[in-house]
């Protein structure tokens, strides 16, 4: 059973756990005062309430900041195929780790209770 984010990591696909990895890292640095978590079976950073998600699928990185970030970052976002709180990652692309850094900051500043 998952019960850390390295977990979750380990069991994906070693294709993509660098990346996965990277993410990882990237919104651990962007708000160190966010527990972590595994919640909906994805890693989390939490603080009072879920804050941002992520996940492997096959051909992208799934970001979970919300749907008030997607607006806030829609022009950011443009490149991006995006759904009501989701963020598509293509995982053949460089990843936009000063975006998610950015995005884990706005998360963290506007839903923290």
């Amino acid at each position: 059973m998952m019960t850390t984010i390295p977990d979750y990591i380990q069991t994906q696909d070693e294709n993509v756990r660098p990346l996965l990895q990277e993410v990882y890292a990237c919104i651990r640095a962007a708000i160190p005062e966010a527990e972590e978590r595994i919640s909906w079976s994805m890693p989390t950073f939490w603080k009072g309430r879920n804050l941002i998600h992520f996940a492997a699928a096959s051909k992208h990185i799934g970001l979970y900041p919300g749907p008030d970030a997607i607006v806030a970052f829609a022009e950011r976002l443009k490149g991006y195929k995006t759904s009501k709180g989701t963020i598509q990652i293509p995982v053949d692309r460089p990843l936009p780790l000063g975006l998610i850094a950015d995005l884990a900051r706005w998360s963290y500043e506007h839903n923290r209770k």
